[in-house]
């Protein structure tokens, strides 16, 4: 082997092993931007679950006081009713 082969060898083996450090640098950042989309996914749905079980009285309770319901899906008079039955709730 040549000495200029020999330095073609050399430079093409640190290039080599610079192109690997990046790529493993890229695969590790790629997988932390991961692990964090994840995590914030699992919060904001962890949030919007225990708001609903935070809220879900207060909307039982309007619902029945409004005389909101599956009984009276069909009819027609249901939105007077709730009508008036919101009227009263206001006063």
């Amino acid at each position: 082997m040549t000495p200029e082969e020999r330095s073609l060898l050399e430079r093409t083996y640190k290039m080599a092993e610079e192109n690997n450090e990046i790529l493993r640098s890229i695969r590790r950042s790629n997988r932390w931007s991961m692990a964090v989309k994840a995590i914030y996914w699992i919060v904001i749905i962890g949030l919007s679950i225990g708001a609903f079980y935070f809220i879900q009285p207060y909307i039982e309770f309007m619902t029945s006081a409004l005389g909101i319901g599956a009984a009276n899906a069909g009819d027609p008079t249901a939105s007077q009713s709730l009508l008036k039955n919101f009227q009263d709730l206001m006063q």
